[in-house]
């Protein structure tokens, strides 16, 4: 008879419990810890339950261009505008259209749900523009004839490729409102050729590539930029209305220190769709907070065209604005010839290089936007919807602890056990989940916890039965309870991974709420495997060495006389065999 091999264990073999409950108690310590410490002790919670803000958006196509608000233009602002919205942090927005023009911004309450709001408001074409002439935001009551520049230039931090961007300086940048001569030829002036270096005394050139304009267009663009008042709200928003990208036009802007500036721009020589990438990050050399830019192929050449010139003017003029929905976002100055990457340093914070770095990446659309109507929802219906979802919960875990205990009895504390880890273990992780990814829990979501608690019963029960199985066949508990498990286990993996695949099927083919009870589902049975086997089984093997489980107490679940096994059952079988006289 060949000897067993060494190093493996016997199929009524005990394991070793204490291993794999250390390992789920160390996990659930972590992770509780984790969530105090973080301060989110409660998950976040969606629109329907928490309430926030809902925006309507109404397509405007630019002048001549009206076939522009067509299906496929507007998915794609839909799905820039969720990616804009969920770039800052903010998860369960929900963004759909609703008939041929309008788009629907449903953003749940939270911390970022503000800067949401800007952003989702700022809907129109990003725009790179050179600066021709900058002034106080309101009209001088003695405005000076020429500009000068007060401002000294901030450090800028070196781009990836050598080339560097320095944003707009504390104090502003130029004073005084430039009016009659001095703006006309600002306005006039041909483009600025390439030298090996620039004129001492300041010009007021042009935009490169700007063509002449009409006098009286020039007259009316001079009138405007005089009379515009960057303190008027509604003299903002409509500062840049109805101007193309091909002609020069006024914008207002907020400088470094928050003050509000009005700006002179030329014609657009880079548009949104030209920028690739763009995110904030800390500069490792001053550790401040600076913003990359990357280009397409095309944007490159178009960015490289424009920088080569204006980093040979004086200010105002080096720099370009980036403009979005008519309003100057960000004004850096140009010290040098930038070509695919780029980087803006400046007086900024983590918001505000975020903020930017958001409008850059996010911020191209093939439409306009006007804001139909924002409106504030409240979270009463949800949380009627969640009282009567709960206790709809409740009763249905009632229903499951009561049959547990008429049908296993004993087995039924291990399985109320293993269900309280599952969801102690199911909270934490939401709560963490929240400012980790965004989640956020709406009531589809709390359906799908509860569809896990029969999931996760049913794990219990397969294993239960495979041990009665081996009861019946005359074993006792102790190798009955490590036979079952490899049966049961094949068991349970083949149902979760089929709930699994389910689950992560319908997240990536769903979009909205209905992604958040596919997300949920897909946790809850991931953590069925985890509580399973590291919870469920080790206290099943610890259980089955004691008197009142190994004995097969009348109240345990495992009696065998109740189970209809009659032991030794094998012995008895071969005791009495028939035995024929005449074969004998």
């Amino acid at each position: 008879m060949a000897a067993p091999k060494k190093g493996r264990r016997p199929a009524g073999g005990q394991s070793r419990p204490g291993r794999a409950l250390a390992l789920i108690l160390i996990a659930m310590v972590a992770l509780t810890g984790g969530m105090f410490w973080s301060g989110h002790t409660t998950p976040r919670l969606g629109i329907d339950l928490a309430g926030g803000t809902s925006i309507t958006l109404k397509a405007k196509a630019e002048p001549g261009q009206e076939s522009a608000v067509n299906e496929t233009n507007m998915n794609t602002a839909v799905g820039i505008i969720e990616r804009r919205v969920n770039g800052l942090g903010v998860s369960e927005a929900e963004v759909q259209t609703q008939g041929a023009e309008n788009i629907i911004v449903n953003i749940p309450r939270g911390t970022n749900e503000k800067q949401a709001r800007e952003q989702v408001g700022t809907t129109a074409q990003l725009y790179f523009r050179p600066v021709l002439a900058v002034a106080a935001a309101a009209p001088q009551p003695a405005p000076s004839a020429t500009g000068s520049s007060s401002a000294s230039p901030k450090p800028s931090a070196s781009a990836s490729s050598g080339a560097t961007v320095g944003e707009k300086s504390a104090t502003p940048t130029a004073t005084g409102s430039p009016q009659g001569r001095a703006l006309t030829e600002a306005l006039k002036a041909p483009s600025p050729t390439p030298t090996a270096s620039s004129s001492a005394k300041p010009k007021a050139t042009g935009t490169p590539q700007a063509t002449q304009t009409p006098d009286a267009a020039t007259a009316a663009l001079e009138q405007k930029f005089t009379t515009l008042n960057c303190l008027d709200a509604k003299a903002r928003s409509a500062a840049g209305q109805g101007v193309k990208a091909t002609e020069p036009t006024v914008a207002c802007g907020k400088n470094a220190i928050g003050q509000w500036e009005k700006y002179l721009l030329g014609p657009a020589e880079v548009d949104g769709k030209d920028v690739d990438n763009a995110k904030a990050g800390l500069d490792q050399r001053t550790g401040q907070w600076i913003v990359d830019m990357e280009f397409t192929d095309g944007g490159s050449k178009k960015f490289q065209s424009i920088t080569s010139k204006l980093s040979q003017q004086s200010e105002p003029q080096n720099q370009f604005a980036i403009v979005l929905d008519g309003e100057v976002v960000s004004a850096p100055r140009v010290q040098t010839t930038l070509s695919a990457s780029a980087q803006i340093s400046g007086s900024f914070n983590q918001q505000s290089a975020q903020d930017l770095g958001n409008v850059l990446s996010y911020g191209a659309l093939p439409l306009s936007f006007q804001t139909q109507s924002v409106d504030t929802v409240t979270a009463a219906l949800g949380g009627d919807q969640l009282q009567a979802g709960l206790i709809a919960g409740a009763i249905g875990l009632a229903l499951v602890i009561i049959y547990l205990v008429v049908y296993y009895r004993g087995l039924s504390l291990i399985a109320i056990l293993s269900l309280g880890v599952s969801a102690l273990l199911t909270y934490v992780l939401m709560a963490l989940l929240g400012p980790a990814i965004g989640f956020a829990l709406n009531l589809p979501a709390v359906c799908g916890a509860i569809v896990a608690i029969g999931i996760t019963a049913d794990s219990f029960i397969v294993y239960f039965e495979r041990i009665r199985d081996e009861l019946r066949e005359g074993r006792t508990l102790r190798p009955a309870v490590e036979r079952a498990w490899p049966r049961a286990r094949r068991t349970i993996l083949v149902s979760d991974f089929v709930s699994f695949l389910a689950a992560a099927v319908l997240f990536i083919v769903t979009v909205g709420k209905v992604q958040g009870f596919a997300f949920t589902l897909g946790l809850t049975t991931l953590l069925d495997i985890v509580v399973v086997f590291l919870f469920t089984k080790p206290v099943m093997t610890l259980l089955a060495r004691t008197k009142f489980f190994g004995n097969g107490h009348a109240w345990s679940g495992l009696d065998p006389k109740r189970l209809g096994a009659q032991p030794p059952l094998r012995r008895t079988r071969r005791a009495h065999a028939p035995v024929d006289a005449k074969e004998a």
